[in-house]
């Protein structure tokens, strides 16, 4: 058991959970996050509070951000933005078939001029050399340049999804779980990509979330077209309602439907029942 707090770099980015050690940081608070480039200023959106998982293993706050540390944030702020005008105004003097999707600049010791990232996606591999010459010629500083996929792109830029939420990838998702079109199947969904695919244009993650529930529900519970007794009578299973644990059985007399539990048409449950009565 220990106190956790979360932390955004960006309004309504990503959030990361850290220790707060002996500081007590309020919703917020600009507070010093320890990356591998240095601490950098975020701000908290979650004030700490106890909680009940092992915290060992959470990164801990280096400290409150003081003036100089918001200034330093202030010009790292000012430099993306200036680096990523520039990028995208060279993009279309060169005519590349690029998007810029974020800019990261680090600040390196006094006489470099630091280091910009620039993160960008393509329909497909771009010769981006000739853009970097011009790039670090106007930025007076080392550039990188790296292609992002489809599904990063969204993680970085963030947005709005289907359900009204923020997007999963770009909030809590620390790893891409393969996603196929035999999960949408096993859940009953339609096939049409508009309903099915996220900001990405991919399959939707979310499509992971339930697909253990339906393939246990699908193990156990009568098929379509399977023969089986309810308490209202005999009849042939026409449907499953997966979310209600219940199946939909048309009854054998007069043809009427009625939903019933899973546990009331499954053959080794009623079993179970009859051998454990009470």
């Amino acid at each position: 058991m220990g106190m956790l707090c979360a932390v955004s770099f960006n309004r309504y980015g990503r959030l990361y959970y850290l220790d707060p050690g002996e500081l007590r940081p309020a919703v917020g608070d600009r507070v010093l996050v320890p990356t591998d480039d240095g601490p950098e200023v975020a701000e908290c959106v979650w004030a700490a509070q106890w909680v009940s998982e092992d915290t060992s293993g959470f990164p801990r706050l280096a400290g409150l951000a003081g003036d100089d540390d918001l200034r330093r944030d202030e010009l790292l702020r000012r430099r993306k933005a200036e680096a990523k005008v520039a990028a995208k105004r060279l993009i279309r003097e060169h005519d590349l078939p690029m998007k810029v999707v974020a800019v990261d600049h680090v600040v390196e010791p006094a006489g470099t001029g630091g280091r910009t990232t620039i993160y960008f996606t393509a329909p497909h591999r771009v010769d981006f050399r000739s853009l970097v010459r011009d790039l670090g010629a106007t930025l007076r500083c080392r550039v990188e340049l790296r292609q992002l996929s489809a599904r990063d792109s969204a993680r970085v830029q963030g947005g709005i999804g289907p359900c009204g939420r923020d997007l999963c990838c770009a909030t809590f998702l620390t790893d891409f779980e393969p996603v196929t079109i035999r999960m949408a199947k096993d859940q009953d969904l339609p096939l049409n990509p508009l309903r099915i695919s996220g900001a990405c244009g991919r399959l939707m993650c979310c499509l992971k979330y339930e697909h253990p529930l339906y393939q246990q529900f699908q193990a156990s519970a009568p098929a379509v077209g399977a023969r089986v007794s309810t308490p209202e009578g005999d009849g042939r299973v026409v449907g499953h309602d997966v979310p209600r644990d219940a199946v939909t059985v048309r009854l054998d007399n007069g043809g009427a439907r009625c939903s019933c539990s899973r546990a009331d048409v499954c053959g080794p449950r009623k079993a179970h029942d009859a051998y454990y009565p009470g």
